[in-house]
Protein backbone atom coordinates (compact mmCIF):
# COMPACT_ATOMS: atom_id res chain seq x y z
CA UNK A 1 0.00 0.00 0.00
CA UNK A 2 1.38 3.39 -1.00
CA UNK A 3 2.04 5.70 1.93
CA UNK A 4 -0.11 8.82 2.06
CA UNK A 5 1.92 11.89 1.12
CA UNK A 6 2.48 14.46 3.85
CA UNK A 7 0.38 17.61 3.62
CA UNK A 8 1.58 21.06 4.67
CA UNK A 9 -0.99 23.82 5.06
CA UNK A 10 0.59 27.20 4.38
CA UNK A 11 -1.83 29.03 6.67
CA UNK A 12 -2.43 29.75 10.31
CA UNK A 13 -6.14 30.35 9.70
CA UNK A 14 -8.32 28.27 12.05
CA UNK A 15 -11.11 28.58 9.48
CA UNK A 16 -9.10 26.91 6.70
CA UNK A 17 -7.95 24.19 9.06
CA UNK A 18 -11.54 23.54 10.19
CA UNK A 19 -12.75 23.33 6.60
CA UNK A 20 -10.11 20.73 5.75
CA UNK A 21 -10.95 18.75 8.86
CA UNK A 22 -14.61 18.89 7.85
CA UNK A 23 -13.78 16.70 4.85
CA UNK A 24 -11.50 14.38 6.81
CA UNK A 25 -8.15 16.01 6.04
CA UNK A 26 -5.79 16.81 8.90
CA UNK A 27 -2.59 18.49 7.67
CA UNK A 28 0.68 17.07 8.97
CA UNK A 29 2.21 20.53 9.39
CA UNK A 30 1.04 24.13 9.56
CA UNK A 31 3.50 26.56 7.99
CA UNK A 32 1.93 30.03 7.77
CA UNK A 33 3.62 32.02 5.03
CA UNK A 34 4.42 35.53 6.19
CA UNK A 35 4.34 37.65 3.03
CA UNK A 36 3.46 41.19 2.00
CA UNK A 37 -0.20 41.00 0.95
CA UNK A 38 -0.50 44.56 -0.36
CA UNK A 39 -1.88 44.70 -3.91
CA UNK A 40 0.32 45.98 -6.69
CA UNK A 41 -0.65 49.20 -8.39
CA UNK A 42 -3.54 48.50 -10.78
CA UNK A 43 -3.72 44.82 -9.78
CA UNK A 44 -7.16 43.26 -10.12
CA UNK A 45 -8.76 41.30 -7.24
CA UNK A 46 -8.51 38.07 -9.26
CA UNK A 47 -4.84 38.59 -10.03
CA UNK A 48 -4.10 39.45 -6.41
CA UNK A 49 -5.74 36.28 -5.05
CA UNK A 50 -3.83 34.15 -7.55
CA UNK A 51 -0.49 35.86 -6.92
CA UNK A 52 -0.72 35.67 -3.13
CA UNK A 53 -1.72 32.00 -3.18
CA UNK A 54 1.24 31.15 -5.42
CA UNK A 55 3.67 33.22 -3.35
CA UNK A 56 2.48 31.60 -0.13
CA UNK A 57 2.91 28.17 -1.70
CA UNK A 58 6.45 29.00 -2.80
CA UNK A 59 7.44 30.32 0.64
CA UNK A 60 5.91 27.31 2.43
CA UNK A 61 7.51 24.93 -0.08
CA UNK A 62 10.94 26.12 0.99
CA UNK A 63 9.96 25.59 4.63
CA UNK A 64 8.48 22.16 3.94
CA UNK A 65 11.65 21.01 2.22
CA UNK A 66 13.49 21.49 5.53
CA UNK A 67 11.05 19.27 7.46
CA UNK A 68 11.52 15.52 7.98
CA UNK A 69 9.80 13.93 4.96
CA UNK A 70 8.38 17.34 4.09
CA UNK A 71 10.27 17.42 0.81
CA UNK A 72 8.12 14.48 -0.34
CA UNK A 73 4.85 16.11 0.62
CA UNK A 74 2.29 18.48 -0.85
CA UNK A 75 1.92 22.12 0.12
CA UNK A 76 -1.51 23.76 0.10
CA UNK A 77 -1.82 27.55 0.10
CA UNK A 78 -4.77 29.90 -0.34
CA UNK A 79 -5.64 33.56 -0.18
CA UNK A 80 -9.07 35.18 -0.07
CA UNK A 81 -9.84 38.63 -1.47
CA UNK A 82 -13.09 40.58 -1.08
CA UNK A 83 -13.86 43.19 -3.70
CA UNK A 84 -16.53 45.61 -4.86
CA UNK A 85 -15.89 45.95 -8.56
CA UNK A 86 -12.13 46.38 -8.86
CA UNK A 87 -11.88 47.90 -5.38
CA UNK A 88 -10.06 45.51 -3.05
CA UNK A 89 -11.23 45.63 0.55
CA UNK A 90 -8.62 45.24 3.30
CA UNK A 91 -8.30 42.53 5.89
CA UNK A 92 -9.65 44.81 8.58
CA UNK A 93 -7.29 45.44 11.48
CA UNK A 94 -8.84 48.60 12.92
CA UNK A 95 -12.34 49.65 13.93
CA UNK A 96 -12.38 52.37 11.27
CA UNK A 97 -11.32 49.95 8.53
CA UNK A 98 -14.08 47.50 9.44
CA UNK A 99 -16.63 50.31 9.70
CA UNK A 100 -15.74 51.55 6.22
CA UNK A 101 -15.99 48.02 4.78
CA UNK A 102 -19.43 47.38 6.25
CA UNK A 103 -20.76 50.74 5.07
CA UNK A 104 -19.52 49.99 1.56
CA UNK A 105 -20.99 46.45 1.55
CA UNK A 106 -24.35 47.52 2.97
CA UNK A 107 -27.19 46.92 0.51
CA UNK A 108 -24.99 45.89 -2.39
CA UNK A 109 -23.30 42.92 -4.02
CA UNK A 110 -19.64 42.08 -3.77
CA UNK A 111 -17.38 39.25 -4.89
CA UNK A 112 -15.15 36.95 -2.92
CA UNK A 113 -12.17 35.39 -4.70
CA UNK A 114 -10.00 32.62 -3.31
CA UNK A 115 -6.84 31.60 -5.06
CA UNK A 116 -5.69 28.05 -4.26
CA UNK A 117 -2.24 26.71 -5.05
CA UNK A 118 -0.89 23.22 -4.42
CA UNK A 119 2.82 22.49 -4.75
CA UNK A 120 4.06 18.98 -5.42
CA UNK A 121 7.58 17.76 -4.51
CA UNK A 122 8.30 17.36 -8.24
CA UNK A 123 8.23 21.14 -8.60
CA UNK A 124 4.75 21.21 -10.12
CA UNK A 125 2.40 24.02 -9.02
CA UNK A 126 -1.30 23.79 -9.76
CA UNK A 127 -3.75 26.62 -9.18
CA UNK A 128 -7.46 27.43 -9.21
CA UNK A 129 -9.37 30.64 -8.67
CA UNK A 130 -12.89 30.47 -7.23
CA UNK A 131 -15.40 33.33 -7.27
CA UNK A 132 -18.54 33.71 -5.15
CA UNK A 133 -21.04 36.55 -5.37
CA UNK A 134 -22.52 37.79 -2.11
CA UNK A 135 -25.22 40.39 -1.52
CA UNK A 136 -25.67 42.10 1.85
CA UNK A 137 -28.96 43.48 3.07
CA UNK A 138 -29.03 47.19 3.85
CA UNK A 139 -27.41 47.55 7.25
CA UNK A 140 -28.65 49.98 9.86
CA UNK A 141 -26.16 52.02 11.84
CA UNK A 142 -27.20 50.03 14.92
CA UNK A 143 -26.36 46.71 13.18
CA UNK A 144 -22.97 47.98 12.06
CA UNK A 145 -22.09 49.27 15.52
CA UNK A 146 -23.23 46.02 17.16
CA UNK A 147 -21.11 43.98 14.77
CA UNK A 148 -18.09 46.19 15.28
CA UNK A 149 -18.48 45.83 19.04
CA UNK A 150 -18.30 42.03 18.68
CA UNK A 151 -14.72 42.22 17.40
CA UNK A 152 -15.45 39.35 15.01
CA UNK A 153 -14.31 41.44 12.05
CA UNK A 154 -10.69 41.65 13.12
CA UNK A 155 -8.32 40.25 10.51
CA UNK A 156 -11.17 39.28 8.17
CA UNK A 157 -11.14 40.16 4.48
CA UNK A 158 -13.85 42.75 3.90
CA UNK A 159 -14.33 43.17 7.64
CA UNK A 160 -16.73 40.29 8.21
CA UNK A 161 -16.95 36.53 8.81
CA UNK A 162 -19.85 34.86 7.01
CA UNK A 163 -19.66 31.81 9.28
CA UNK A 164 -20.27 33.98 12.34
CA UNK A 165 -22.60 36.77 13.34
CA UNK A 166 -22.38 38.42 9.91
CA UNK A 167 -24.29 35.49 8.44
CA UNK A 168 -27.47 37.45 9.19
CA UNK A 169 -26.32 40.20 6.81
CA UNK A 170 -26.25 37.91 3.76
CA UNK A 171 -29.35 38.27 1.60
CA UNK A 172 -28.05 36.16 -1.30
CA UNK A 173 -25.05 34.05 -2.20
CA UNK A 174 -24.19 32.61 -5.61
CA UNK A 175 -21.38 30.08 -5.58
CA UNK A 176 -19.36 28.31 -2.91
CA UNK A 177 -20.12 29.16 0.72
CA UNK A 178 -16.84 27.52 1.81
CA UNK A 179 -15.03 29.88 -0.55
CA UNK A 180 -16.35 32.87 1.41
CA UNK A 181 -15.21 31.25 4.66
CA UNK A 182 -11.75 30.92 3.14
CA UNK A 183 -11.24 27.63 1.29
CA UNK A 184 -13.50 26.24 -1.48
CA UNK A 185 -13.65 22.54 -0.73
CA UNK A 186 -14.66 21.17 -4.13
CA UNK A 187 -11.75 22.76 -5.98
CA UNK A 188 -9.29 22.11 -3.15
CA UNK A 189 -10.11 18.40 -2.98
CA UNK A 190 -9.81 18.12 -6.77
CA UNK A 191 -6.36 19.71 -6.75
CA UNK A 192 -5.16 17.45 -3.95
CA UNK A 193 -6.61 14.31 -5.54
CA UNK A 194 -5.03 15.20 -8.87
CA UNK A 195 -1.62 15.26 -7.20
CA UNK A 196 -2.07 11.93 -5.46
CA UNK A 197 -3.51 12.88 -2.08
CA UNK A 198 -6.19 10.36 -0.93
CA UNK A 199 -8.90 12.80 0.15
CA UNK A 200 -11.39 10.08 1.14
CA UNK A 201 -8.89 7.82 2.93
CA UNK A 202 -10.26 8.48 6.42
CA UNK A 203 -13.96 8.53 5.57
CA UNK A 204 -14.53 4.97 6.80
CA UNK A 205 -12.53 5.54 9.97
CA UNK A 206 -14.77 7.07 12.68
CA UNK A 207 -11.81 7.52 15.02
CA UNK A 208 -9.90 9.57 12.44
CA UNK A 209 -12.93 11.72 11.63
CA UNK A 210 -13.49 12.35 15.33
CA UNK A 211 -9.97 13.76 15.52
Amino acid sequence: MTERPKLVLASGSPRRLALLQQIGIDPDHLLPADIDEAPHRGESPRALANRLARTKAEVARRGADRLPDGERGLVLAADTVVAVGRRILPKAETYDQADACLQLLSGRAHRVYTGICVSAPTGVYRQRLVETRVRFKRLSRHEIKAYLASGEWRGKAGGYAIQGLAGVFVAKIVGSYANVVGLPLYETSNLLSGLGYPVTATWNDPAALAG
